[in-house]
């Protein structure tokens, strides 16, 4: 079984979670190993195993408690497992998305135990897949008690800079219909995908908003990501549909998102695939305040869809905070510079204690 030191230097955890393959729906090995690293050596943290999802929490009685979350899942592994070291970087698998975060994380638990705050450590599975197998929602729906912060902090890729908030996501199905004929005699059908240059249009005329919020901007961003249609290269097709995904500031909320897309395409068949609310930055709660004070950091908006959104929805104020540069994520040049772990550590310990 795999031992985790989890008091060593950080960036040889970092390597040895890496160096346990933990594909989304295939984290046993690592959950197990996590598990009976914190049970061994964070003899002061209750901890609890949920699936592939282990939890674990101080009880010091202190005002607040900061939440410290990360997932132990990665993409498929592509020819860069097991990992390995260039000076200060480490390559690997998940090295950036997001095992460097969970290696802070996981050394703090077994080095700080008289935090001033009180903690919750929650590393949980199958982040990186479709969303109603994403293991916070178990926990929430089976431990929400777990899930109860003045802050939490997700530890995904931020080049150890402070992310607040993130942009909510709405993606749509618009079809255009025609009539088949034989591409020789085309005149007499009408052509779907023809149809859909009007859609097309409203996209490429679309002006998109950026929205300042609390000193952070957002984005916003309406894009078609794919065009299918036709049945044969020589009949008109009867069908086209346009896949367009919306990328929303989080002073939309979802309901508000599918009303502006609706406009947008007034006239056209519209169907809603993908719906996910953003989170607002959360930047005036006591300990998110006491936070970017330890960092020193000027907060930035989050450019994509994050958990912090599952804890919003719960009133907790969420930011991202983790080593790693998100560019190199689910590459297979993924890495992450080792002195970036090594500030996280620094920063949240100075924060927690």
């Amino acid at each position: 079984m795999t031992r985790l030191d989890l008091t060593a230097d950080p960036i040889d955890l970092c390597a040895a979670l890496v160096d346990t393959p933990s594909v989304s729906g295939d984290e046993a090995v690592l959950a197990g190993a996590v598990e009976a690293a914190l049970r061994e050596q964070a003899p002061h943290l209750e901890v609890l195993r949920t699936g592939d999802a282990v939890l674990a929490r101080t009880h010091l009685g202190r005002g607040s408690r900061v939440l410290l979350a990360g997932h132990l899942d990665t993409v498929p592994i592509a020819d860069n497992v097991p990992s390995r070291r260039d000076g200060h970087l480490l390559h690997g698998c998940g090295t950036s998305d997001m095992k460097a975060g969970d290696a802070a994380f996981l050394h703090l638990a077994a080095t700080l135990p008289e935090p001033r705050h009180d903690v919750t450590f929650v590393f949980y599975d199958c982040e990186e897949v479709e969303a109603e197998r994403n293991g916070l929602g178990r926990i929430e729906r089976g431990h929400r008690d777990w899930l109860v912060a003045d802050l939490a902090i997700l530890g995904e890729p931020t080049n150890v800079g402070v992310e607040a908030g993130c942009q909510g996501t709405l993606r749509v199905e618009i079809t255009t219909t025609g009539r088949r004929a034989h591409s020789a005699r085309s005149w007499l059908g009408d052509n779907a995908i023809h149809n859909a240059t009007p859609v097309l249009q409203r996209l490429a005329a679309y002006t998109a908003r950026d929205v300042d919020i609390d000193g952070c901007v957002y984005r916003e961003g309406l894009q078609a990501v794919r065009i299918s249609g036709g049945v044969a290269g020589n009949v008109v097709p009867d069908a086209c549909v346009v896949t367009v995904n919306f990328r929303f500031a989080p002073d939309r909320d979802a309901e508000a998102a599918q009303k502006h897309v609706r406009e947008v395409f007034d006239g056209f068949e519209l169907a809603v695939t993908d719906l996910s609310a953003g989170a607002l930055p959360g930047l005036g709660a006591p300990a998110a305040r006491e936070f970017l004070a330890a960092t020193g950091e000027r907060p930035s908006a989050k450019y994509g869809w994050t958990d912090v959104s599952r804890f919003a929805a719960l009133g907790i104020p969420a930011l991202n905070y983790g080593p790693g540069d998100p560019n190199l994520a689910h590459t297979r040049e993924e890495h992450v510079d080792t002195r970036q772990i090594t500030e996280a550590v620094d920063v949240l310990r100075r924060f927690l204690s």
